[in-house]
């Protein structure tokens, strides 16, 4: 069967909207923790200690937890710019594959520590974005990227 020229643009084309959500999503959340009174600090109401205290005893690794703890408005801090330096290197596709696995292990965190209890384990968003991410860290940003421009850059350069 032959492909037509919209399927292949499709196809080629096919990460950039997992691409776009995950970006726009982590931008969101990473200035929503930074922007919202209270969250970066170690106690009172809707601050991160506060959080992690709350989950702690049901995180899958209650460590994790206790180490946010020794420093929480710190950690509360760098998850909100590691979810933010993610975001916008997706979106700009400038090392991609690195920024994914950046935010498949923030993912991966907070599954581990805020969503592990939820059940059934379908209902805790922090798996599907685990494993939303994991094409982006596989495939990278071929196309309508700042990686795909550098690339071809190098490669007229050394033609």
């Amino acid at each position: 069967m032959r492909s037509t020229p919209w399927r292949e643009l499709a196809s080629r084309h096919a990460l950039l909207p997992l691409r776009i959500f995950l970006g726009v999503t982590f931008v969101y959340a990473g200035l929503d923790k930074l922007t919202t009174s209270g969250f970066l600090a170690a106690s009172g109401s809707g601050s991160i200690g506060e959080q992690m205290r709350g989950v702690r005893d049901t995180a899958a690794i209650p460590a994790l937890v206790d180490l946010a703890l020794t420093a929480p408005a710190g950690f509360g801090l760098a998850i909100a710019l590691g979810e933010l330096l993610v975001g916008l290197g997706v979106l700009a596709g400038l090392l991609t594959r690195l920024a994914a696995a950046g935010g498949a292990l923030i993912s991966l965190s907070l599954w581990l520590t805020v969503s592990w209890a939820v059940t059934p384990y379908y209902y805790g968003n922090d798996l599907v974005y685990l494993m939303a991410w994991l094409p982006l860290v596989l495939a990278g940003a071929p196309y309508w990227s700042l990686d795909s421009l550098i690339r071809s850059r190098r490669s007229r350069r050394t033609a």
